[in-house]
Protein backbone atom coordinates (compact mmCIF):
# COMPACT_ATOMS: atom_id res chain seq x y z
CA UNK A 1 0.00 0.00 0.00
CA UNK A 2 1.69 3.37 -1.03
CA UNK A 3 2.42 5.78 2.01
CA UNK A 4 -0.07 8.76 2.47
CA UNK A 5 0.60 11.86 0.96
CA UNK A 6 0.20 15.16 2.98
CA UNK A 7 -2.54 17.09 2.37
CA UNK A 8 -0.45 20.63 1.71
CA UNK A 9 1.88 18.96 -0.25
CA UNK A 10 -1.08 17.74 -2.24
CA UNK A 11 -2.20 21.64 -2.37
CA UNK A 12 1.13 22.86 -3.38
CA UNK A 13 1.57 20.35 -6.03
CA UNK A 14 -1.92 21.18 -7.41
CA UNK A 15 -0.96 25.02 -7.51
CA UNK A 16 2.15 24.59 -9.26
CA UNK A 17 0.03 22.46 -11.94
CA UNK A 18 -2.77 25.18 -12.27
CA UNK A 19 -0.22 27.82 -12.14
CA UNK A 20 2.51 26.99 -14.59
CA UNK A 21 1.23 23.30 -16.42
CA UNK A 22 4.45 21.31 -17.39
CA UNK A 23 7.06 24.25 -15.88
CA UNK A 24 6.64 23.82 -12.16
CA UNK A 25 7.87 27.41 -11.50
CA UNK A 26 6.02 30.49 -13.37
CA UNK A 27 8.36 32.70 -15.02
CA UNK A 28 10.02 35.54 -13.06
CA UNK A 29 9.30 33.27 -10.03
CA UNK A 30 12.27 32.07 -7.88
CA UNK A 31 10.74 31.31 -5.01
CA UNK A 32 9.88 27.54 -3.73
CA UNK A 33 6.31 26.65 -3.95
CA UNK A 34 6.55 26.00 -0.01
CA UNK A 35 6.76 30.09 0.29
CA UNK A 36 4.28 30.99 -2.90
CA UNK A 37 1.55 32.45 -0.35
CA UNK A 38 3.69 33.87 1.88
CA UNK A 39 3.56 37.09 1.02
CA UNK A 40 1.69 39.66 -1.42
CA UNK A 41 4.76 40.01 -2.97
CA UNK A 42 5.93 36.78 -3.51
CA UNK A 43 2.16 35.83 -4.52
CA UNK A 44 2.16 38.48 -7.62
CA UNK A 45 5.93 37.29 -8.50
CA UNK A 46 4.86 34.22 -8.88
CA UNK A 47 1.32 34.72 -10.62
CA UNK A 48 -0.43 33.05 -7.87
CA UNK A 49 -2.38 35.94 -5.72
CA UNK A 50 -5.85 34.83 -6.67
CA UNK A 51 -4.92 31.68 -5.12
CA UNK A 52 -3.65 32.52 -1.99
CA UNK A 53 -6.87 33.19 0.29
CA UNK A 54 -5.41 34.11 3.15
CA UNK A 55 -3.41 36.65 1.90
CA UNK A 56 -4.11 40.50 3.10
CA UNK A 57 -5.97 42.40 0.99
CA UNK A 58 -5.12 45.79 0.15
CA UNK A 59 -7.81 48.13 2.01
CA UNK A 60 -10.53 49.80 0.09
CA UNK A 61 -11.13 53.57 -0.34
CA UNK A 62 -14.16 54.96 1.92
CA UNK A 63 -17.30 55.97 0.09
CA UNK A 64 -16.65 59.59 0.40
CA UNK A 65 -20.02 61.43 0.78
CA UNK A 66 -20.78 65.39 1.16
CA UNK A 67 -23.65 66.74 2.38
CA UNK A 68 -24.92 70.22 1.67
CA UNK A 69 -27.72 71.54 3.77
CA UNK A 70 -28.91 73.99 5.56
CA UNK A 71 -30.02 73.59 9.50
CA UNK A 72 -33.78 74.15 9.53
CA UNK A 73 -34.84 72.59 5.95
CA UNK A 74 -36.92 69.80 7.00
CA UNK A 75 -35.82 67.60 3.61
CA UNK A 76 -32.67 67.96 4.69
CA UNK A 77 -33.27 67.34 8.62
CA UNK A 78 -35.08 64.46 7.48
CA UNK A 79 -32.06 62.85 5.37
CA UNK A 80 -29.72 63.63 8.01
CA UNK A 81 -31.23 62.01 11.00
CA UNK A 82 -33.66 59.17 9.19
CA UNK A 83 -31.16 58.10 6.13
CA UNK A 84 -27.82 59.61 6.98
CA UNK A 85 -26.93 59.12 10.63
CA UNK A 86 -28.37 55.67 11.15
CA UNK A 87 -26.09 54.48 7.89
CA UNK A 88 -23.36 55.98 9.70
CA UNK A 89 -24.00 54.09 12.89
CA UNK A 90 -24.58 50.62 10.64
CA UNK A 91 -21.06 50.95 8.97
CA UNK A 92 -17.27 50.86 9.97
CA UNK A 93 -15.58 53.56 9.68
CA UNK A 94 -13.57 52.73 7.45
CA UNK A 95 -16.19 51.83 4.61
CA UNK A 96 -18.00 55.76 4.60
CA UNK A 97 -16.52 59.04 4.58
CA UNK A 98 -18.87 61.79 5.54
CA UNK A 99 -18.64 65.61 5.18
CA UNK A 100 -21.14 68.47 6.31
CA UNK A 101 -21.17 71.46 5.14
CA UNK A 102 -24.08 73.91 6.78
CA UNK A 103 -25.15 76.37 4.18
CA UNK A 104 -27.55 75.63 1.56
CA UNK A 105 -29.43 77.78 -0.06
CA UNK A 106 -28.25 81.09 1.77
CA UNK A 107 -26.69 84.54 0.24
CA UNK A 108 -23.72 85.90 1.72
CA UNK A 109 -22.95 89.81 1.48
CA UNK A 110 -20.67 92.09 2.23
CA UNK A 111 -22.14 95.04 4.35
CA UNK A 112 -19.80 97.89 5.09
CA UNK A 113 -16.97 95.60 5.04
CA UNK A 114 -18.61 92.70 7.36
CA UNK A 115 -19.73 89.74 6.04
CA UNK A 116 -23.02 89.22 6.43
CA UNK A 117 -25.80 86.24 5.51
CA UNK A 118 -29.31 85.74 4.69
CA UNK A 119 -30.76 82.19 4.86
CA UNK A 120 -33.90 80.45 3.27
CA UNK A 121 -35.46 79.74 6.71
CA UNK A 122 -34.30 83.29 8.40
CA UNK A 123 -32.24 84.32 10.98
CA UNK A 124 -32.38 81.22 12.79
CA UNK A 125 -31.37 79.17 9.98
CA UNK A 126 -28.78 81.25 9.67
CA UNK A 127 -27.23 81.05 13.42
CA UNK A 128 -28.44 77.18 13.40
CA UNK A 129 -25.78 77.13 10.48
CA UNK A 130 -23.23 78.48 12.20
CA UNK A 131 -23.84 76.60 15.44
CA UNK A 132 -23.21 73.14 13.66
CA UNK A 133 -20.39 74.78 11.70
CA UNK A 134 -18.69 76.09 14.74
CA UNK A 135 -18.74 72.91 16.92
CA UNK A 136 -17.39 70.84 14.00
CA UNK A 137 -14.73 73.44 14.35
CA UNK A 138 -14.31 73.27 17.90
CA UNK A 139 -14.65 69.31 17.84
CA UNK A 140 -12.93 68.14 15.08
CA UNK A 141 -13.51 64.83 15.26
CA UNK A 142 -16.45 63.80 13.12
CA UNK A 143 -17.27 60.56 15.89
CA UNK A 144 -17.82 63.28 18.53
CA UNK A 145 -19.77 66.21 16.67
CA UNK A 146 -21.89 64.42 14.33
CA UNK A 147 -24.23 62.20 17.31
CA UNK A 148 -24.49 66.46 18.53
CA UNK A 149 -25.60 67.53 15.38
CA UNK A 150 -27.83 64.05 15.16
CA UNK A 151 -29.45 65.44 18.38
CA UNK A 152 -29.71 69.22 17.33
CA UNK A 153 -31.76 68.26 14.30
CA UNK A 154 -33.87 65.79 15.54
CA UNK A 155 -34.93 67.72 18.49
CA UNK A 156 -37.89 70.62 18.74
CA UNK A 157 -35.23 73.14 17.92
CA UNK A 158 -31.70 73.45 16.56
CA UNK A 159 -30.76 76.57 17.91
CA UNK A 160 -31.91 76.18 21.79
CA UNK A 161 -30.99 72.51 22.70
CA UNK A 162 -27.59 72.83 22.61
CA UNK A 163 -26.26 72.53 26.05
CA UNK A 164 -28.54 69.62 26.24
CA UNK A 165 -27.29 68.02 23.05
CA UNK A 166 -23.79 68.69 24.54
CA UNK A 167 -24.40 66.95 27.69
CA UNK A 168 -25.57 63.56 26.50
CA UNK A 169 -23.62 63.41 23.30
CA UNK A 170 -20.25 64.92 24.31
CA UNK A 171 -19.73 66.41 27.69
CA UNK A 172 -16.48 67.19 27.07
CA UNK A 173 -17.01 70.13 24.73
CA UNK A 174 -17.04 73.27 25.99
CA UNK A 175 -20.21 75.29 24.71
CA UNK A 176 -19.13 78.76 25.85
CA UNK A 177 -16.25 78.02 23.35
CA UNK A 178 -18.98 77.38 20.36
CA UNK A 179 -20.73 79.98 21.60
CA UNK A 180 -17.84 82.55 21.00
CA UNK A 181 -17.39 81.05 17.86
CA UNK A 182 -20.75 81.56 16.85
CA UNK A 183 -20.21 85.58 18.09
CA UNK A 184 -17.43 86.28 16.58
CA UNK A 185 -14.87 86.46 13.49
CA UNK A 186 -14.30 82.59 13.45
CA UNK A 187 -17.81 81.73 12.82
CA UNK A 188 -18.31 84.22 10.08
CA UNK A 189 -15.06 82.94 8.75
CA UNK A 190 -16.45 78.87 9.03
CA UNK A 191 -19.69 80.38 7.69
CA UNK A 192 -17.99 82.06 4.95
CA UNK A 193 -15.60 78.87 3.65
CA UNK A 194 -19.24 77.09 3.62
CA UNK A 195 -20.35 79.51 1.31
CA UNK A 196 -17.32 79.40 -0.95
CA UNK A 197 -17.48 76.00 -1.24
CA UNK A 198 -21.41 75.63 -1.98
CA UNK A 199 -20.71 77.77 -4.66
CA UNK A 200 -18.06 76.09 -6.41
CA UNK A 201 -20.24 73.09 -6.71
CA UNK A 202 -20.25 71.84 -10.39
CA UNK A 203 -23.02 71.04 -11.11
CA UNK A 204 -23.99 73.92 -9.24
CA UNK A 205 -26.86 73.01 -6.26
CA UNK A 206 -30.06 73.17 -6.98
CA UNK A 207 -31.99 72.62 -3.93
CA UNK A 208 -30.95 70.66 -0.55
CA UNK A 209 -30.12 68.37 0.64
CA UNK A 210 -27.72 68.16 -2.12
CA UNK A 211 -25.62 64.97 -1.67
CA UNK A 212 -22.01 64.39 -3.99
CA UNK A 213 -20.71 60.78 -3.81
CA UNK A 214 -17.07 60.70 -4.53
CA UNK A 215 -17.05 64.37 -5.31
CA UNK A 216 -20.16 63.67 -7.96
CA UNK A 217 -23.78 64.59 -8.28
CA UNK A 218 -25.90 63.00 -10.89
CA UNK A 219 -29.76 63.00 -10.46
CA UNK A 220 -29.49 58.84 -10.31
CA UNK A 221 -26.61 59.24 -7.41
CA UNK A 222 -29.46 61.62 -5.49
CA UNK A 223 -32.02 59.78 -5.83
CA UNK A 224 -30.31 56.42 -4.85
CA UNK A 225 -28.77 58.27 -2.01
CA UNK A 226 -32.63 59.18 -0.68
CA UNK A 227 -34.05 56.33 -1.74
CA UNK A 228 -31.60 53.91 0.00
CA UNK A 229 -28.36 55.42 1.49
CA UNK A 230 -27.52 51.89 3.10
CA UNK A 231 -27.99 50.24 -0.63
CA UNK A 232 -25.47 52.91 -2.53
CA UNK A 233 -22.51 53.16 0.05
CA UNK A 234 -22.71 48.80 0.39
CA UNK A 235 -23.14 48.88 -3.54
CA UNK A 236 -20.00 51.31 -4.17
CA UNK A 237 -17.31 50.38 -1.35
CA UNK A 238 -15.38 47.70 -3.55
CA UNK A 239 -13.68 46.38 0.11
CA UNK A 240 -15.74 43.39 2.23
CA UNK A 241 -19.01 43.90 3.26
CA UNK A 242 -20.22 43.67 6.19
CA UNK A 243 -23.40 42.17 7.35
CA UNK A 244 -25.63 45.03 7.56
CA UNK A 245 -25.20 45.62 3.81
CA UNK A 246 -27.90 42.44 3.37
CA UNK A 247 -30.02 44.95 1.50
CA UNK A 248 -32.11 48.05 2.50
CA UNK A 249 -35.45 49.67 1.71
CA UNK A 250 -36.62 52.83 3.11
CA UNK A 251 -39.78 55.67 2.37
CA UNK A 252 -38.81 58.47 -0.07
CA UNK A 253 -37.92 61.91 1.67
CA UNK A 254 -39.96 65.19 1.21
CA UNK A 255 -38.43 66.94 -1.97
CA UNK A 256 -35.63 69.25 -1.21
CA UNK A 257 -35.69 73.39 -0.56
CA UNK A 258 -35.32 74.85 -3.80
CA UNK A 259 -33.32 77.86 -4.10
Amino acid sequence: MAPAVPLPVLALVALVAAVAPGLGVPPGCDFPAQRWCSSPDIAAACQVRSRCPDLPRPAAAPVALTLYYESLCPACREFLVMKLFSTWLLLPDEMLNITLVPYGNAQERNVSGKLDFQCQHGPEECLGNMMEACLMHEAKNFSTYFPVIFCLESGSSVTKNLEACLQIYAPELDSGRIAACVQGDTGLALMHHNAQVTEALDPPHQYVPWITINGKHTDELQAQAEASLLGLVCHLYQGEKPEACGGSKAPKIPSGCRR
